[in-house]
C-alpha cells in the first residue's frame, strides 16, 4: 500500500499525513485552530504552515478564541512584526473576527456540533483512487463556507473549508491505496 501522493517527502509532511490528516477532530477549539490555519494557508503551500505551526500557536496564545476575541490593533501590529508567522494583515484581522464569530456559535450550539451537523455527525467516507479524483471543493464545503460567512467568518471560502474538512476528518479523503484510510475510518464516532 502507498500513502497519499501529496504527503512527502519531508518528514514533517509524512508525519502530518500519517498521524493527523483525516483524523476526526471533535474539539471546538481545535477545530477553530485548524480552520484558522487553513485560512492562513490560502495562496501558500501547507508545508509552509506546518513549519510555522508552533510559531503560530505561540503568537496566537494557543489559539484560544476567547483570548483572541479581545485583541485589537496593538495585537495586529505585534503580529505583523513576528517573522515566525505569515504576516498578512487581512488574515490576522480575520483571526480576531473569526474568534468573535466562534464565540457566538460556541455559545449557541457548540462549534463542534455546528460543523459536524453538516455531515450527519460522522465522517463522510470517500473512496478516491487518485489525487486527481479528489475535488477542491464540494457542495457541502460551499454550504459551510456560505454559512460561516453569514455568521461573520472570513478567509473561509469553499476550497479552504474543504481542505479543513479533510484535515479534521469530516471527510476521509485518504486514497483507497493509502494505509491510513482504514485506520482513520475506524476512528469515526
Amino acid at each position: 500500500m502507498e500513502r497519499c501522493g501529496w504527503a512527502g517527502p519531508e518528514e514533517i509532511y509524512v508525519a502530518y499525513h500519517d498521524e493527523e490528516w483525516g483524523v476526526p477532530e471533535y474539539d471546538s477549539r481545535a477545530l477553530w485552530e485548524k480552520l484558522i490555519l487553513d485560512g492562513f494557508q490560502a495562496g501558500l503551500s501547507w508545508i509552509t504552515i506546518l513549519k510555522k505551526r508552533d510559531n503560530f500557536r505561540e503568537a496566537f496564545q494557543g489559539f484560544d478564541p476567547n483570548v483572541i476575541a479581545t485583541w485589537g490593533e496593538g495585537d495586529v501590529t505585534r503580529l505583523l512584526q513576528n517573522p515566525g508567522i505569515i504576516r498578512h494583515r487581512g488574515k490576522i484581522e480575520a483571526t480576531i473576527t473569526n474568534a468573535i464569530a466562534w464565540q457566538a456559535i460556541e455559545a449557541e450550539i457548540g462549534f463542534d456540533t455546528y460543523l459536524w451537523s453538516y455531515v450527519g455527525g460522522s465522517p463522510l467516507q470517500n473512496r478516491f483512487e487518485t489525487l486527481q479524483d479528489v475535488p477542491a471543493k464540494t457542495k457541502i464545503s460551499e454550504q459551510i463556507s456560505k454559512d460561516l460567512k453569514k455568521r461573520g467568518f472570513k478567509f473561509c471560502g469553499p476550497t479552504i473549508v474543504y481542505a479543513f474538512m479533510q484535515a479534521c476528518g469530516l471527510v476521509n479523503d485518504h486514497l483507497v491505496s493509502c494505509p491510513c484510510r482504514e485506520k482513520v475510518a475506524r476512528m469515526a464516532r
